[in-house]
């Protein structure tokens, strides 16, 4: 329910907020949406049955890389599109892509790929 939800939000915030609420949202709630969307995706994965090989660990770090390059690669997109940029918005992207990476390297890791 929660990966569905998060996929509905990633598409189109606005059309959630309108089933839910009867309202529009601006452009930078439509961005905020889709944050949420990720999170909400990444919990869904998180809390995916996977085979018995995989343990609660290695599912709550799959779903934190997930969010976390997700969040990652928008930031980014929105930065090099210069239409929302904040004074955080750069510090925030560099921080989720540094997560990012050091939750690929425990993932790789813990599932044994070497």
């Amino acid at each position: 329910m929660e990966a569905a939800t998060g996929l509905f939000l990633i598409i189109d915030p606005s059309l959630l907020a309108w089933l839910l609420l009867g309202a529009d949202l601006s452009a930078s709630g439509r961005v905020v949406g889709r944050v949420a969307g990720f999170a909400l995706l990444a919990l869904g994965l998180a809390c995916w049955p996977g085979p018995e090989r995989v343990s609660r660990e290695n599912a709550a770090v799959r779903g934190l890389l997930t969010y976390n390059v997700l969040v990652a690669i928008f930031f980014l997109y929105l930065g090099f599109r210069g239409e929302f940029v904040g004074p955080l918005l750069w510090p925030a992207a560099t921080l989720h892509a540094i997560l990012a990476i050091l939750l690929a390297r425990v993932f790789v890791v813990d599932i044994g790929i070497k």
